[in-house]
């Protein structure tokens, strides 16, 4: 890999909802990015963006100093680089290719990456992100990363340029362990917000003194100023926007069974954790997934007694 990583191409692999956007605005930064992704649609959306693509992943990593990865699950990353029914993209790299994994996967898994990377010669990132689809295009994203120190310094020029604010949490594992400890945190938060909002309609409260109260009370928090779940008081939040999301239910229901797993394989007893998932994962599973996480409020007033 050359010395300065951020000055070579990035084989950019994922070109969903999220990485979609953030390709776009490191080539828009003047990077040579060569993209794949399976999904004949996202390949013609990037090229239309000035995105060069190739026909498979090991083609687009064969000349990169730079892998950056987007993929749905901790499977999906540990199979590509491993390889399935070719040699993998460990194999197939440049020696000391950085490996920057934005997916969002188990903590063991994104450890488990980073040792496969360092064993076959190359170097290991995990960072990812919040923001939502928003903040992608926006170029607004948070990044939390895990990285050793030399690559972490490395990597924030380029994700300076997808982000905001970067973040470095610790050594590798240490962004998804931050990414799942924060999403727990907002997923069990918006519960109890649409709880609140449920109930003091039952009591009487319309929703703008409910919000003018906890706004500025200790009830405060990022679920209800930013992405309160009920029409009105913030008129970006998606609930103005019939719940369309934002950040959706199925998202949040995956997050969630991430943080599961980590209070399992830790021992730490997250009883509410544990209650968020199962309430998410039912609000995916009857309707939710495509929705906002915040519409999690239509099922809590739908289950109320009248």
């Amino acid at each position: 890999m050359s010395e300065n990583a951020a000055s070579g191409t990035i084989a950019f692999l994922g070109l969903g909802h999220m990485g979609g956007p953030m390709a776009v605005n490191l080539v828009k930064a003047g990077h040579q990015v060569v993209a794949y992704d399976p999904v004949p649609a996202a390949l013609e959306a990037a090229r239309e963006h000035g995105i060069a693509t190739v026909d498979s992943a090991e083609e687009a990593v064969a000349g990169a100093s730079v892998v950056l990865t987007m993929l749905p699950s901790g499977k999906h990353v540990l199979d590509a680089y491993r390889g399935v029914d070719g040699p993998g993209l460990l194999a197939v790299a440049p020696p000391n290719t950085l490996f920057l994994d934005c997916s969002t996967i188990n903590v063991d898994e994104a450890r488990e990456a980073a040792a496969i990377a360092l064993e076959a010669g190359h170097r290991s990132v995990d960072a990812p992100v919040s923001g939502g689809v928003v903040g992608a295009e926006a170029g607004t994203l948070t990044f939390m990363v895990g990285a050793l120190p030399e690559d972490f310094e490395t990597v924030k020029p380029i994700l300076e340029l997808m982000g905001r604010r970067i973040v470095h949490c610790g050594d590798h594992g240490a962004g998804q362990a931050a990414k799942v400890c924060n999403n727990m945190i907002l997923g069990v938060s918006m519960i109890a917000v649409s709880e609140a909002f449920v109930l003091g309609e039952k009591l009487g409260l319309t929703h703008q003194a409910l919000f003018d109260v906890a706004s500025n009370a200790s009830g405060q928090c990022w679920a209800l100023t930013t992405n309160c779940p009920v029409p009105g008081p913030v008129p970006t939040s998606p609930a103005n926007r019939d719940y369309q999301p934002g950040f959706a239910g199925a998202l949040m229901a995956k997050d969630l069974r991430l943080a599961v797993n980590a209070l399992e394989s830790t021992g730490v007893d997250g009883q509410m954790g544990h209650l968020a998932s199962q309430i998410y994962d039912a609000f995916a599973a009857e309707g939710g997934a495509g929705r906002d996480f915040s519409g999690i409020i239509t099922d809590i007033r739908d289950k109320s007694a009248k």
